[in-house]
């Protein structure tokens, strides 16, 4: 009877002992398929990707507007007696055909003082740049300065002002006159003038601004 339950014992334990084992190696098993799967799922997974922002397109500059005369300026409408819709002279050749113009039928019907204007109205050079850069001892030529045509009428650059033609010119001038005579701006009692000391006594009305 002791030897029995003796064997018994033993069956069970040797029994025990071939499954324990078993169930331990196919824990393993059961972890090592997990890891495995986590493994794949990292792999899987793509890589974080740092979105850099789109780079700004670069400004273009931009064109600047009057200042100076643009000889190479390229017309894209027709011109009129020779100067382009935007005002500028393409070249010498128009800028004569503007000033042609802009010359008087008649000079005593065709021009009026400031004070028949109601007086000047643009502006005001201060006295101490006036007394260095204006007045009969500072001559120029216009042809040498930036020019353009506005209202039918030259406007040229002088000492970084813009001086435009309120009359045409009297018919009594040579008609390259702007090219080969010296000018000056003056003020006289009522405004500025444009004078041409080859003819004494006669100004033409004109108005400073920037």
């Amino acid at each position: 009877m002791h030897r029995k339950l003796a064997i018994s014992a033993g069956a069970a334990l040797l029994l025990l002992g071939t499954i324990a084992p078993i169930y331990a190696q196919d824990s393993h098993q059961g972890d090592d398929h997990s890891r495995s799967q986590q493994g794949q799922q990292h792999q899987q997974a793509p890589p974080a990707q740092h979105q850099q922002p789109a780079p700004k397109p670069t400004p273009r500059p931009q064109q600047g507007s009057g200042g100076a005369y643009h000889g190479g300026v390229q017309p894209t409408e027709p011109t009129h007696g020779g100067v382009h819709p935007s005002g500028v002279p393409q070249h010498s050749g128009q800028v004569h055909d503007g000033f042609q113009q802009s010359r008087a039928h008649s000079w005593n019907d065709d021009h009026r003082t400031w004070g028949q204007r109601g007086g000047y109205n643009g502006y005001r050079i201060p006295d101490d740049r006036f007394r260095q850069y204006f007045g009969s001892g500072h001559v120029f030529r216009i042809s040498r300065l930036p020019m353009l045509f506005v209202g039918g009428y030259p406007r040229f650059q002088y000492d970084g002002y813009w001086v435009t033609f309120m009359d045409p010119w009297p018919e009594s001038w040579a008609d390259n006159w702007y090219e080969t005579d010296d000018c000056y701006l003056d003020w006289t009692s009522d405004g500025y003038y444009l004078y041409n000391p080859r003819y004494p006594g006669i100004g033409i009305a004109v108005i400073i601004s920037f």
